[in-house]
């Protein structure tokens, strides 16, 4: 009886230090242009990213930019601001990052597969973009954890 509640002991210690540790991610970030931020926050265990500020210097006629370069002609006129930029992100424990996501260019109007990880500081998060399922086969950028 003993050993049962040891072993239910440490996989609580073990589930809430991972829970922890997936939650790292979650807050808001400038991308790497410092011209929008980006909030990452987890929905149905996977986590998003939605953009939620766009530098006014960014604005065109008073409003945000439009999504201009998006492949459906519907969503070409739909503002930047609210856009969901990130999705699917899952944390991966032994890897130590998050992966099976996907992540859109508004800039290209292209989606890639992701993932993302930090590197000792947990307010820099670095992300890769890359296609085919060909990891070496893409680009990376840098986000930097903002303060609201």
């Amino acid at each position: 009886m003993k050993q049962i509640g040891l072993i239910l002991l440490l996989s609580f210690i073990f589930s809430h230090a991972f829970a922890q540790e997936a939650q790292k991610i979650a807050g808001i970030w400038w991308n790497d242009k410092k011209t929008s931020k980006i909030e990452v926050k987890e929905e149905n265990g996977k986590f998003i990213g939605t953009v939620i500020y766009i530098n006014p210097d960014k604005y065109v006629n008073g409003e945000p930019e439009k999504d201009f370069n998006n492949p459906d002609p519907k969503l070409k006129t739909k503002s930047r601001l609210g856009l969901q930029i990130l999705s699917g992100l899952k944390f991966n424990a032994s890897d130590k990052e998050w992966q099976g996501g996907r992540i859109y260019d508004p800039d290209n109007g292209k989606t890639y597969d992701c993932f993302a990880w930090f590197e000792g500081d947990s307010n820099t998060l670095y992300l890769k973009g890359y296609v085919v399922g060909i990891k070496w086969l893409g680009r990376s950028t840098t986000w930097t954890r903002a303060t609201k």
